[in-house]
């Protein structure tokens, strides 16, 4: 047996040893191996598909195993559109194709894309743009093209914009799980699908006049590339007068009606390559990852930090997808305490979430503040909680088709007891004292329960409506007053002293060396993630094949149903959310 055990034990060893060396070496040439990059060759024309672009910030890990095992390539939005720019100097390349481009990006990020591609424009390069089928979001970006191709068997889609809110009283009557629903008196809309059966005029007029003004951005932008006036784009939105191709190039939104190979053809030409050769062209994945190397060998001595806040805010580390104190804290605290760092700038991307959390990064801008300037940038989205994070900023800027505001908090309790006793089940607590008990889903809401709860919401309401008045130099009763959950565009929120200028990150950024007085600088890119490997391997595609399945099994929207269930339950203690989820179509 001991002969045995010794034979199991040496092969052990050796497998642990073999897997140990097998990982050593992809660890090893991931820190040290050579030149990942693409050499860009003369006359050569940028691809741009942003398919496996997801956010403004790709992130970094501390840990090199998680960078070498992560499924980020460690491109974001912002290096895509810095290549960009370096694009306009580069003597190799000639144009950009926009080339059928999907892309899960928002309308306020397709804004800052549009002004790079348009400042592109103007180096006397061209953009040129193919699709067989545009969305309406697609083609927003596409339509900043020189010439703008579709194919023949396509189509485009340009209708004006839209939205939907989901209503569950009459579920919540059915099947006995009932939401109960703690909220300062006059914000109604974040919670009124838990109250109501259909939307409220006050929620209506609201949404409205969200939905009008991104579509004055989008289709004033449109109507500037395309050189139609507005009126007239707006005729062809209420008559689908862009439903076929041919209707499209009739009416001015596409110029060429062909298939693909004479779009390469018609840039073959305009290369000048003749015979049979392909013109030479290199991925917007290839390209920014060279320009990203290139950058990180030009570092000045004078730094502005760029700390990205992407997501829902959550307690904990964080990552990409989520705002988390840990990671947040940590980054303004470093940035803080660097010497070379001169200015920093938030990139806020969030609907909001904890509460708690967002007053916790508050807190550490606010002690950042009086070290450094703060400036705040404004993504697709910087409501309540994500607005909560930016009032206190030195300056802020926003996109015309950000949405922001929602200055609200409220707190949901799923409360299983109408269900409960549908099934015959009772449910009894024992206590020493009359508070004791912890909330449970399966009793009654106790009145005086409810009653504490709610001052604790009014509490955290006056709270945030107190730092906004402060940051933003306003009266408490003016915050009020544009606050109540209410959610406005960046156009909107600049009229109301919510947002200081309209524009993108690369203006915050000029913003902040102003304000710091420093005339050149490099750019650092923060938090840096504290992942672990288990961390890593929960996203990778066999962990997701249960979501794929349900997806394929159940569709999309019944998906997406479920997932906004679950993420009503993982909610913790008072948040500062989002009215509503606003999926704009």
């Amino acid at each position: 047996m001991k002969f045995l055990g010794n034979v199991i034990a040496t092969v052990i060893g050796i497998f642990v040893f073999i897997m140990l060396f097998f990982f050593g070496v992809i660890l090893i040439g991931a820190i040290f191996g050579g030149d990942d990059s693409v050499s860009v060759k003369s006359d050569s024309v940028i691809e741009l598909n942003l398919k496996n672009i997801r956010n403004d910030y790709a992130g970094k890990y501390k840990d090199p195993w998680v960078t070498v095992f992560s499924d980020q390539k460690g491109i974001g939005l912002t290096d895509v559109i810095n290549a960009i720019e370096a694009a306009k100097t580069d003597d190799k390349i000639k144009g950009i194709s926009i080339l059928n481009d999907e892309s899960s990006l928002g309308l306020a990020q397709y804004k800052d894309l549009r002004n790079a591609l348009e400042s592109f424009k103007k180096s006397g390069k061209f953009v040129w743009a193919y699709a067989n089928t545009y969305s309406q979001k697609e083609y927003y970006l596409n339509s900043v093209a020189n010439t703008v191709y579709l194919n023949p068997a396509g189509d485009l889609d340009f209708k004006g914009l839209s939205s939907e809110v989901m209503f569950f009283k009459d579920f919540q009557d059915k099947s006995g799980i009932h939401m109960e629903v703690i909220r300062h008196g006059k914000y109604k809309s974040a919670v009124e699908p838990f109250l109501e059966n259909k939307m409220s005029d006050a929620n209506r007029e609201q949404v409205t006049a969200l939905l009008n003004s991104i579509w004055a951005t989008v289709s004033s932008d449109i109507s500037k590339s395309r050189n139609i006036p507005l009126p007239r784009l707006n005729e062809i939105a209420n008559g689908l007068l862009a439903r076929t191709p041919e209707l499209a190039k009739a009416n001015g939104l596409v110029d060429i009606v062909a298939y693909e190979d004479v779009y390469h053809n018609a840039i073959k030409k305009a290369l000048k390559v003749t015979g049979d050769d392909d013109y030479n062209k290199i991925s917007i994945d290839d390209y920014t990852q060279n320009n990203v190397t290139t950058a990180l060998t030009n570092i000045e001595t004078d730094q502005i930090a760029i700390i990205y806040a992407q997501g829902e805010i959550e307690g904990g580390e964080g990552d990409v997808n989520v705002i988390g104190e840990g990671s947040m804290r940590r980054a303004l605290q470093e940035a803080r305490k660097d010497d070379d760092v001169k200015a920093i700038v938030l990139r806020i991307d969030s609907p909001g979430g904890s509460a708690l959390t967002s007053d916790l990064i508050w807190r550490e801008i606010e002690v950042t503040k009086k070290v450094k300037p703060v400036v705040v940038s404004m993504g697709n989205y910087a409501a309540s909680g994500g607005y909560y994070i930016a009032c206190n900023a030195n300056k802020i800027f926003a996109e015309s088709n950000t949405i922001t505001g929602s200055i609200g908090v409220f707190g949901i309790l799923p409360n299983f007891s109408p269900l409960a006793n549908k099934l015959g089940i009772n449910t009894e607590q024992v206590k020493t004292h009359e508070n004791s008990a912890n909330y449970s889903p399966f009793v009654p809401v106790d009145e005086k329960f409810k009653a504490f709860t709610l001052e604790g919401v009014e509490h955290i309401y006056n709270t945030f409506v107190t730092h906004v008045a402060e940051g933003r130099k306003m009266t408490f009763a003016q915050v009020d007053a544009i606050a109540q959950g209410r959610v406005w565009s960046g156009t909107e929120a600049l009229k109301i002293g919510l947002v200081d200028k309209i524009g993108g990150l690369n203006d915050a950024i000029a913003e902040a060396a102003k304000i710091a007085k420093i005339k050149t600088y490099s750019t650092q890119n923060y938090p840096e993630y504290e992942k672990t490997l288990g961390d890593v391997f929960s996203n990778l595609p066999f962990a997701q094949s249960k979501e794929a399945f349900i997806k394929e099994e159940i569709g999309e929207e019944n998906y997406l149903l479920i997932e906004q269930v679950k993420k009503l339950q993982k909610q913790k203690g008072v948040q500062a959310m989002m009215p509503f989820g606003i999926n704009i179509k």
